[in-house]
């Protein structure tokens, strides 16, 4: 048994004459995996700090407001971000995490209704934030047919993990989220070498690689292990990434135009937004070229 319970639970047998309902798979698209910032407290725009840098043009301090967030919770520059020098707005997701704190945690009373309740708000987000990303993962790897042989675990894993962000915030502030991960990990890396084991060919492990500013145009990593690689600016241009796991990469200011990514596992929206690409860039739904991108 883990530390969080992640082990195997009895199959119930069905009454005799009982209707049996398909189990729930979840899945990556699923809209408690993605950002919707109208049932959202502005959150990522107050409880997150940034400094003046590349991607942003002023410094905040964690739990001061944004001074582009509007009364109603939006953004008031979120058209033209990258104009105003917030391109580090544009590579931020948090996965869901955001309208669950507000809407589950504390119940649709946002911090400037009860300002009491701001710093504990401010301090749950980033937690369960990294707990919709575990869960954005557990759900790639069940869309993975080639997987199947840890379907159980995972889909078990998903739902334990499910419930911690629906819990109380003094016990989300007591999840140890690393530990959490590293029961997890396992399962997810097992689900990787299974889908990459139908590639043709022989893999290339780059997992953890430093390659920050490679030239690696038209590199051939079909099936290619690149879990936790750092490929800031990277020349990927043309190269075949086809299932490939990138998983935990850092692609910021990577060369992606002309790049196949279709079937790359674990993927994300912001690792994308991070990059560059064009026209010419393929990636795989519901993932979708970021409107910066190259024409």
């Amino acid at each position: 048994m883990g530390a969080w319970g992640l082990t195997r639970r009895p199959r119930r047998t069905p009454k005799p004459g009982a209707t049996v309902l398909p189990e729930r798979i979840p899945n990556a698209a699923h809209p408690d995996l993605r950002a919707d910032c109208g049932d959202c407290f502005g959150l990522c725009c107050v409880a997150l700090p940034f400094s003046r840098s590349s991607d942003f043009p002023v410094n905040k301090s964690a739990g001061t407001p944004c001074g582009n967030l509007r009364e109603d919770f939006r953004c008031g520059i979120h058209e033209r971000l990258r104009d105003k020098g917030y391109s580090g707005c544009t590579v931020f997701d948090c996965f869901g995490a955001g309208q669950k704190v507000s809407q589950i945690t504390f119940k649709g009373v946002s911090w400037r209704e009860e300002p009491d309740s701001a710093r504990t708000m401010y301090e749950v987000f980033p937690v369960v934030r990294r707990l919709q990303e575990l869960l954005k993962y557990t759900a790639q790897a069940l869309d993975l047919p080639s997987a199947r042989p840890v379907h159980r675990d995972l889909r078990r894993a998903y739902e334990q993990i499910d419930a911690l962000t629906r819990d109380t915030a003094q016990a989300l502030l007591a999840v140890d989220v690393d530990a959490l991960r590293g029961e997890v990990n396992p399962l997810l890396l097992r689900a990787s070498e299974l889908a990459r084991a139908a590639v043709p060919g022989r893999k290339k492990n780059h997992r953890g690689a430093h390659l920050i500013g490679s030239r690696l145009r038209g590199a051939k990593l079909r099936g290619a292990s690149l879990r936790g690689a750092l490929l800031v600016a990277a020349d990927l241009s043309d190269a075949d990434l086809r299932d490939a796991d990138l998983i935990g990469a850092d692609m910021r200011d990577t060369n992606l135009c002309g790049s196949d990514l279709r079937g790359a596992l674990f993927l994300t929206q912001p690792q994308l937004n991070a990059a560059r690409g064009d026209a010419r860039t393929k990636v795989s739904d519901p993932l979708r070229r970021p409107s910066h991108w190259a024409a």
